[in-house]
């Protein structure tokens, strides 16, 4: 079950300099920080209502984030969903045909369940499931 968005996710050069400049704008000092190492990322998380903006950095040249600014810059990188059941989810999807990047979840941050959907099935959009 899809419950709603859960965050937009921005790449950016540097978690510092985004949240210098987005604080400006939604002044909040609610913000969640975490590296994760496995995928070569540092994130920050700016708390907005019931949803949030996640920004993220590379903390390797060589990871998915480094790419996707060389090839397109900073901005939005992915849609996030809140979900329950996301398993059972990800099989339904696979079922209906609908391509996926992982096929089971995977920890992420704050202590969720992630997966993501390919932006092939999507109309370019990467979309991720979150369950809490």
């Amino acid at each position: 079950m899809i419950l709603g968005i859960n965050h937009i996710g921005i790449a950016v050069k540097s978690i510092d300099g985004a949240l210098s400049a987005f604080n400006k704008i939604f002044n909040t000092v609610d913000v969640h920080s975490e590296e994760l190492p496995d995928r070569k990322i540092k994130i920050a998380s700016m708390r907005i209502n019931e949803s949030s903006i996640e920004f993220i950095e590379s903390a390797g040249i060589d990871s998915a984030i480094a790419k996707f600014i060389e090839k397109r810059g900073e901005g939005i990188h992915h849609i996030a969903f809140t979900v329950k059941g996301i398993d059972g989810i990800l099989k339904q999807l696979k079922d209906n045909g609908v391509p996926l990047v992982d096929e089971v979840s995977r920890p992420g941050a704050h202590g969720t369940k992630v997966a993501f959907l390919h932006p092939s099935g999507t109309n370019g959009v990467l979309i991720e499931l979150c369950e809490p």
